[in-house]
């Protein structure tokens, strides 16, 4: 099957073949398209701070970042699994899905929480293009990874809410018309679990003006993230995602999405590191032999690839509980340990392998490092999801 051209869409699957057809299309041509985006582009954007626009405007056009909105609004009703083949193919390729890749984890909450009338006013734009939903708002500096402390607070005023507080380290603010935001409707104090009177509103940005204030954050990689100031926002009430309250439990479901997504990417990172490797140890030749002879360098290179296997493992179990919307919260916590560390473990072989020129920027492998870091404590820190499986998988006592 071939995909070349525009995304294939679920009728594609039934009509023409199955699953596996698909995703092995979306994989060429993603690839195909990562070909006119080579290293030295991503090392342009990385130097220069600058958004890769141009990719991610060849990715909407071709309709992959809509790749979860269904066809009834103009999307191609595809499932999380092709989802995370395309952004585990960019990051494979050489590239940082993170420039995009929250148009598909925000469709947790809104596709699966969002009434009927809020698909029809925002899914049919996020489907032809004309439409960015790209950010996500939930952390905040005091708060940190308790959700339930976070105290941006929205209060209701007749057919508005009226926004105050604090975010930080939301990314791609400026490269977006919508965003997600998780903000208390009741103190906390005043709720009967810590984890109600949270609510989930979408902002539409372009409407914000001077109530909301963003301040970018200098990384050490280029991820386009800031933090968020609201004085006054006004929100309409039917911009709320479901019930006022429920919040906690709708975010959730972007939350695994998010998961799987990025466990995604660091997948893709890590056979990044394993291609590259792997490659050079074969054509590198210092003392009459190549380098990946030795089994010094050999074993690390193999060790890696066998702990991404692994993580891939666990990553399509997870995928196909949350496609079949079944409980997957465990499952979605674990793919993101597993990939994020396999991808750190290929990203320190791949500087072993290289040596000297691992840290030369023309070869790629220093940027991608830095890349693959962030996922070891980003959107959730690996210590965190040990306690939950911890608490929630072996039943031991609570730690915090």
């Amino acid at each position: 099957m071939s995909c070349r051209g525009r995304i294939p869409t679920r009728a594609d699957v039934s009509e023409q073949g199955g699953d596996t057809d698909v995703r092995a299309a979306l994989r060429a041509e993603i690839r195909n398209i990562c070909t006119r985006y080579p290293s030295h582009y991503w090392q342009e954007m990385d130097r220069t701070r600058a958004y890769p626009e141009a990719f991610v405007e060849e990715l909407t056009a071709g309709g992959y970042l809509a790749c979860l909105v269904p066809e009834e609004y103009g999307g191609p009703g595809l499932g999380m699994a092709e989802a995370a083949v395309i952004l585990e193919e960019i990051n494979r390729s050489g590239g940082n899905a993170a420039a995009c890749h929250a148009q598909m984890y925000t469709m947790g909450t809104l596709l699966r929480h969002g009434s009927p009338e809020q698909k029809q006013r925002w899914l049919p734009g996020i489907a032809a293009g004309t439409l960015r939903l790209q950010a996500f708002a939930v952390t905040e500096p005091d708060a940190g990874s308790d959700t339930t402390r976070i105290t941006t607070f929205a209060e209701r005023r007749g057919d508005r809410y009226v926004v105050n507080g604090q975010k930080g380290f939301i990314s791609r603010v400026q490269h977006s018309d919508l965003m997600i935001l998780l903000a208390r409707t009741t103190r906390r104090d005043e709720t009967e679990t810590k984890i109600g009177g949270l609510s989930v509103f979408v902002v539409d940005l372009r409407e914000a003006g001077e109530a909301l204030r963003v301040r970018p954050v200098e990384t050490m990689i280029n991820h386009e993230t800031n933090e968020l100031f609201f004085e006054d926002l006004e929100v309409p009430v039917e911009n709320r995602i479901g019930e006022e309250g429920q919040g906690f439990r709708y975010i959730m479901s972007c939350m695994n999405a998010e998961r799987l997504l990025l466990a995604s990417e660091s997948i893709g990172d890590a056979h990044f590191f394993i291609d590259r490797s792997t490659r050079y140890a074969s054509e590198r030749v210092v003392f009459d032999r190549p380098i990946g002879q030795n089994q010094g360098v050999q074993f690390p290179i193999a060790r890696a690839y066998i702990q991404t296997r692994a993580a891939m493992a666990v990553r399509d179990e997870a995928v196909s509980l949350y496609d079949q919307q079944e409980p997957c919260g465990p499952e979605a916590n674990m793919s993101k340990f597993l990939a994020s560390e396999a991808a750190w473990g290929a990203a320190n072989v791949a500087m072993d392998t290289f040596g000297g020129y691992g840290m030369a920027e023309e070869f790629g492998i220093e940027r991608k490092f830095r890349e693959a870091r962030l996922y070891l404590v980003a959107p959730v820190a690996n210590n965190f999801i040990l306690s939950f499986v911890g608490q929630h998988v072996l039943g031991l006592p609570r730690s915090f």
